[in-house]
Order: C-alpha cells, then structure tokens, then sequence
C-alpha cells in the first residue's frame, strides 16, 4: 500500500530503508547551559524507535551564547560536550535510526547573547544586532566547521547545516535581513557566499560524512527572500555537494502573520516548496509541513514531490506513527491539531519545554515530571 513510502534509499553511500525522518524540532528539553539532559535523550529514543530511517537532532550551536538561541539549546561549540554528544547518537543508533546532527548559529535570533550579530543592523522584535564585520564572519566560519567535526567525533552518519526559519544563513541570504555593500551582500551570488563558504569548509572537516542543509524556500515576507532566488540557490547548493536538501518555508518574522497561521493549518502545506526545489537540483528532497497521513506522504514520494518525508509535529504527537501507518492502523493515530493554536510553539516562546495538548493524561504527568 505505501510501496514508495517504505523503500529503501542512499545518500552519499548512506542507505536509509525507507524514506521517513524526523525533521528536527526544538522543544527546550535540553538542560540548562545546552546540556544533554536524560529528558533530551528519553525524546530521542522515543523519536529513533519510532521506525523513521533517520532522527535530525536539533539547532545544536556553533557558538555560545553569540550564536544560541535559548540557554537550553544544544551545544556544539566545544569539547567539553562531546561526551553529551556521543551518548544522544549513541541512543539514536541503539534505538534503530540513523543520527544527524543540526548545526546553527541563531544570528539576530540569538536570544541567549547579550548583542545578537546579523548580516546588517535590521531591528526584530525590538532588538537591533550589530552588523557583522568581515573578521568575525571568518570566525563564525570555522565556529561552523569544527562543530561538524564534533559531530562526526561523537558519531552522527550526517551534519545539517540550518539554513531555515530565518536563522543567519538564511538572514545573508535574504535581501531582507542582508544590505550590505561588500561581498557578502548585493547580488545572490554575493548573498549565498556565506553559505557556500561555510558548507565548504564544513565538508573538509568531516570528509565523507554527508552534509545536509535546511532549506529555507519562501520567507513568506514582504521584501524577503523568494523561489525565484532561493531555486538558483539550491541549484548551486547541489552544483557543491550537499547531500539533501531538506525544504521549509516561513521565518520566526512571518509565522505570525495571520495569511501564514491559516496556510500552516492546511495539510502538507509545504510540499509545493519542496515540489519547487526538487526541479531544480539532483539530490534528495525532503519535504515537510503536516503530512499528517500515509496516503498523503506516499502521495508525495510517488509524484515526484519529494524524496523524504520530514515529520516534526506530526511525530512528536505520535511517536508510533510510521508503525501505525505500514502496519494499517492508521485509525489509532493520535494526530497534531492545529486548533490548539501552536501550544506547543507558545511553551518553547516562553522559555519552557514543550508539551503536547493531545498526548494522553497519563503520558502529560510523566514527561512533566522528567523535567527539572
């Protein structure tokens, strides 16, 4: 029944058996300081057996606090946590999945730095970052390199570089959010440098480990970043060497806006973005966005929309969805509700870990009392 859904596939020489993932989702269950908690570990085991081919673990930072965007972001900007490091992929793998680390650096969204750093001084939310000058984007460069190489020392098969929801490689891909006048902004090909330039030097410092990026399509903004460029973008991502490109659209600065909280309730709302994408370039697509149902999933796969699936949202809320789907008991998924208005997404805003609404009572109690 879902013949497309459950086949197997390679990337850069690692096969996953089917073509579901975990698309990476924070949920502040790290501890204080970007800690591995038991609490972040009980998740991922639960995510990893679940029966998805791979877990991306979340928005790990490349530089603390410049670049975290809570105190309870992962960290992987130094050796001190390594150990944390290798026993989450550990976890992972003892638990039936592949592990791919997200890396990050939050940019003008870095909530837990004292002055947050941007591409150019454009105020968000009532904060203005200072401009980035050429010698501290050099730094940030090599911040981003030796964390994939910490991510490959503690065992993750893949790093994902976080080029979406509106964090720094997507800020100096954004004419928004980019309006400099040097070589880093202008023109797209002076605005994807910063991003050519990180994945290059991220890739020779894991060398055969594939290297992934979240995509970041349409920021869903006036004056902000489009498929026109964002297609070219991804063509010469490809052209580079990535090894998926995983499709999302949406900043933290439009998921607000009353026409996108609309659009993010409607089934497999991004899946035209992914559709987009994936004409472009000849690598792997992930596509996500509440493809909250089998049918719709391999739907996807099987028209050429995507070539993975990333679910989020819709796994959190049932850690047992792909079992339920490949074995015909779809009736007994508990679903992700978008009427409960994104409570989850409110918790994590107000600096607490996330809960969902939907989870039965006894399981609410328990992960509660997991967090300390």
């Amino acid at each position: 029944m879902f013949s497309h859904l459950f086949s197997g596939i390679t990337i850069q020489g690692v096969t996953l058996p089917n073509r579901l993932t975990m698309a990476p989702l924070y949920l502040g269950y790290a501890g204080e300081g970007g800690t591995v908690s038991p609490m972040l570990l009980d998740h991922y085991r639960l995510m990893a057996q679940s029966g998805v081919a791979m877990v991306v673990v979340e928005n790990a930072t490349v530089d603390h606090p410049g670049g975290s965007g809570s105190n309870r972001t992962l960290r992987a900007d130094t050796d001190e946590g390594l150990d944390g490091l290798r026993t989450l992929a550990q976890t992972i793998h003892e638990a039936g999945a592949r592990a791919c680390l997200q890396i990050n650096h939050a940019g003008r969204f870095a909530h837990a730095a004292p002055e947050p750093l941007a591409p150019s001084a454009v105020e968000t939310f009532r904060r203005m970052p200072r401009a980035l000058d050429e010698s501290t984007i050099q730094h940030i460069i090599g911040c981003y390199s030796q964390a994939a190489a910490r991510a490959k020392a503690a065992g993750f098969d893949m790093v994902e570089l976080h080029g979406g929801t509106g964090y720094l490689l997507a800020q100096f891909l954004s004419p928004h959010t980019n309006r400099r006048d040097d070589r880093y902004g202008g023109s797209l090909d002076n605005r994807q440098r910063f991003a050519l330039e990180v994945l290059g030097q991220v890739k020779a410092a894991v060398g055969h480990l594939p290297v992934g990026y979240r995509f970041l399509a349409d920021e869903w903004l006036p004056g902000g970043l489009q498929l026109e460029d964002s297609r070219r973008f991804a063509k010469t991502l490809a052209d580079a060497g990535i090894a998926y490109i995983s499709v999302m659209g949406g900043t933290y600065e439009s998921f607000s806006r009353p026409e996108i909280v609309e659009k993010s309730k409607q089934t497999g709302y991004m899946l035209d973005l992914a559709a987009a994408i994936r004409e472009q370039v000849d690598v792997p697509v992930i596509a996500a966005g509440r493809l909250s149902t089998g049918a719709i999933a391999e739907q996807a796969v099987a028209q050429g929309n995507t070539d993975l699936i990333g679910l989020a949202r819709v796994l959190w809320a049932d850690p047992q969805w792909p079992l339920k789907v490949r074995d015909g008991r779809e009736d007994e998924i508990i679903h992700c509700d978008p009427s409960c208005g994104e409570a989850c997404m409110q918790m994590v805003m107000k600096g607490r870990p996330a809960f969902c609404v939907r989870w039965p009572a006894e399981k609410m109690k328990a992960w509660k009392e997991k967090f300390v």
